[in-house]
């Protein structure tokens, strides 16, 4: 992830509830079930919630290492690391037993 991976932009960008073989974050990434000012707008409009604590929390929560140190991605890497990060990951994953499967081809 390096930007924002909000609601459902994270199943877009095969986020945790798809299983990803691997996570990683970079240091400005942010990751959330949505924005604070949305977040902020939405629960104001429901309640009775202070939109600054609102957006606070968030802003608190949505950091890439706030979630590294909950294990929910594979940890944060630096810019300038990713190339190297990546081929690593995707050589692990090239060696990884891919099961088969207990359905037919989807045709639409």
């Amino acid at each position: 992830v390096i930007g924002g991976s909000f609601g459902a932009g994270n199943y877009g960008m095969c986020g945790r509830a798809y299983s990803p073989r691997q996570l990683w974050m970079w240091p400005n990434a942010r990751i959330s079930v949505m924005g604070g000012e949305q977040a902020a707008t939405v629960l104001t409009m429901v309640g009775d919630a202070d939109p600054e604590e609102i957006r606070a929390k968030y802003e608190e929560e949505g950091n890439p290492y706030y979630s590294t140190a909950r294990l929910w991605d594979d940890g944060i890497i630096d810019p300038l690391d990713t190339r190297r990060v990546l081929a690593l990951g995707i050589s692990a994953a090239l060696n990884a037993p891919i099961p088969e499967t207990t359905f037919g081809v989807f045709r639409m």
